[in-house]
């Protein structure tokens, strides 16, 4: 129902399926969390690490989302006019609760999503870095601001922000609670309530967010977690949200859009990439090959700012080979609920299909396989090993088409005109990275990437760690940012106040229209002269 669990009269919470490393009274608490009410029907989530059920979870039907949003839109009112001070007060105590509980949500994050410890641990650094910065800096972006008024002195305005209302996140499988919870945040401290429709390989997640932000003080109905199929319930937030906060693939992304446009309502969207890592020839190339494994291969290549082509110069391509594939070769897969594994599962059998598909069809057409290309049922049903192609040409569909998993193409460019070209020609512009140890040079050519994050000597943790930084995508891979100043004033409406205090803007009694628009001139041509804005 909301951030409080049900009551026991609404009926029982559902458990879980027994799995390693998963306690079933966990499960059954966290299902309390849930929007759903007795008779409870249950919708079941898998272990991508097995294949097994991992549990069965409330769902909730479509006629409960409209009690949802209006008990979100009950609560938003007095949580607006809660002050500011103490909405920051609340993430600061989320940060702490994430890192004091990291072994919990670490377990779910992994058994719900594959993928390895040390990947699961980049969801809580995320979540703590953002609480803390909003926290920290959210008054000073969201306090009035003054403007230059229409008559210098005599003319006082003001920009007024305004939360708007009941913000929908609807959010993918591959980062749970990073893409669960971190948007969230936001649009709490921005006197928002939020609906949220998780991934159901990520529903357990968010509703470990739920009881977190439940234990420290959020009021019920601020934020409310709906389970079950994105396709059924995504819509129904979209056509009740007062923004929509969308991750996902580019195609869901157009429909999320065109459904919130015939409601003019205001849409935030992170969406697909096909992100490019350029090596030049000045590069640290033991440093580049570490940061190419980490771009490719982390979280097994499911992540949208993962490096998917490769382009090295000529004059050093061979030797970065070297060093790229013996990394590789060397990366350790399995299973493990601890730090032991370099690399998890893909989430599911769709995903094994998709990268199966990309692989099987680069090598039919011609490119060569250096490394993996292998599925590993050995380890577990949707494991696949890191994969590095070379020769993929613009018939293969892993050349334009996001993979989606730890596939990359390598290749060689001659000159920097060439690298940038390459890297431009797709219909994706989320992230990039170049790698040089002339500081200057990398600037250069960064700016000349059309992708909304760009990171010299790293391939995409530095640009999405800067929290203050806003980060999102260009061309097909998006609208708007989270992060930064942008990614809380999207959650807010701006309003203009102002005030006349002597003068009106139009003639005063008894001057006539024209002695008043001389008048104007005269003191337009005086501000111009002024250097003011």
């Amino acid at each position: 129902m909301s951030a409080q669990p049900r009551s026991d009269s609404e009926g029982p919470a559902l458990t879980a399926t027994t799995h390693p490393g998963l306690d079933p009274a966990l499960v059954a608490e966290l299902s309390r969390f849930a929007v759903a009410e007795h008779p409870v029907e249950a919708v079941a989530a898998r272990a991508p690490f097995t294949g097994a059920e991992l549990a069965r979870l409330p769902q909730t039907r479509v006629e409960q989302v409209d009690g949802a949003f209006a008990r979100a839109r009950a609560a938003q009112q007095s949580w607006a006019r809660t002050p500011l001070r103490l909405r920051a007060r609340l993430l600061l105590r989320l940060h702490d609760h994430v890192l004091d509980h990291q072994s919990e949500v670490l377990d779910l994050i992994q058994l719900e999503s594959g993928k390895a410890r040390v990947h699961a641990f980049d969801e809580v650094v995320d979540v703590a870095l953002v609480a803390r910065h909003y926290a920290r800096a959210g008054a000073r972006m969201l306090r009035p601001r003054r403007r230059p008024g229409l008559y210098p002195l005599l003319t006082r305005v003001e920009e007024v922000r305004h939360p708007k209302g009941v913000v929908g996140i609807v959010s993918p499988w591959n980062y749970p609670l990073s893409l669960g919870v971190s948007d969230a945040l936001p649009a709490l401290l921005a006197g928002n309530a939020v609906v949220a429709k998780p991934d159901l390989q990520g529903t357990l997640t968010a509703l470990w967010s739920a009881r977190a932000l439940a234990a420290c003080g959020l009021p019920d109905g601020l934020f409310q977690v709906l389970v079950g199929d994105g396709g059924v319930l995504g819509p129904q937030v979209v056509a009740r949200a007062d923004h929509v906060a969308f991750t996902g693939s580019t195609r869901t992304g157009r429909q999320v859009a065109g459904q919130a446009a015939q409601r003019l309502v205001s849409t935030s969207l992170e969406l697909g990439g096909k992100n490019s890592m350029i090596v030049l020839a000045d590069a640290d190339l033991d440093r580049a090959a570490e940061g190419a494994v980490r771009a490719c291969f982390s979280s097994a290549g499911q992540l949208c700012v993962s490096a998917e082509r490769l382009l090295v110069h000529t004059s050093v391509y061979d030797a970065f080979l070297q060093r790229f594939l013996r990394r590789t070769r060397a990366i350790r897969m399995g299973p493990s609920m601890d730090y032991s594994a370099d690399m998890g599962s893909l989430v599911g059998p769709h995903q094994l299909a998709a990268v199966t598909r990309h692989v099987g069809d680069a090598l039919d057409k011609g490119a060569r396989l250096l490394t993996g290309g292998r599925a590993r049922p050995d380890l577990g049903p949707y494991f696949y090993e890191p994969t590095v192609l070379t020769g993929v040409g613009e018939a293969m569909a892993c050349h334009h088409e996001e993979t989606f998993g730890p596939v990359v193409a390598v290749s060689a460019f001659d000159t920097e005109a060439e690298a940038l070209s390459r890297a431009n020609d797709t219909s994706y512009g989320l992230n990039a990275s170049v790698w040089t140890r002339d500081f200057a040079r990398g600037r250069g050519l960064a700016v000349r990437l059309h992708a909304g994050t760009v990171n010299i000597n790293d391939g995409y943790a530095v640009a999405w760690g800067s929290v203050a930084a806003p980060m999102g995508g260009m061309k097909d891979s998006g609208l708007g940012r989270r992060h930064g100043a942008e990614g809380l004033l999207r959650f807010t409406e701006v309003q203009t106040v102002a005030t006349a205090r002597l003068l009106a803007a139009s003639a005063p009694g008894g001057m006539g229209d024209a002695a008043w628009a001389r008048t104007l001139t005269v003191g337009l041509r005086a501000l111009r002269r002024s250097g003011l804005p």
